[in-house]
């Protein structure tokens, strides 16, 4: 079985980014750590907040395994439901049968 290890990552999506990464980072004074065309991160202390734009999908938090494929296909078989995927990150999103959404995607090989 796979073993999923949480990041302290949690990422929104939303269509209003510009609003969005001003809101919290001009109006909560959260410190911006990384930035792209179309994500932003913020560091709040106990969680790394992103700020992604695109269509509202509400709050993703993120697990690692070693195999997304496998722990993918294990994960719909017992109920989860797939939001989103791209196989060549690779990472997708799951929906579980409580309502929690996730960002599955592949952790890195520990140094030799």
């Amino acid at each position: 079985m796979a073993t999923l290890q949480s990041t302290r990552d949690v990422i929104i999506r939303t269509e209003s980014w510009r609003a969005a990464t001003e809101f919290y980072g001009s109006v909560l004074g959260l410190p911006e750590v990384c930035r792209s065309a179309t994500l932003v991160g913020f560091e709040t202390g106990a969680v790394r907040l992103y700020v992604e734009q695109g269509a509202a999908h509400g709050p993703v938090f993120e697990f690692l395994v070693a195999d997304v494929g496998a722990t993918r296909d294990r994960l719909l078989a017992a109920g989860c439901a797939l939001r989103e995927e791209d196989a060549a990150v690779p990472r997708c999103y799951l929906a579980d049968p409580y309502g929690l959404v996730f960002n599955l995607g592949r952790s890195r090989p520990a140094p030799p």
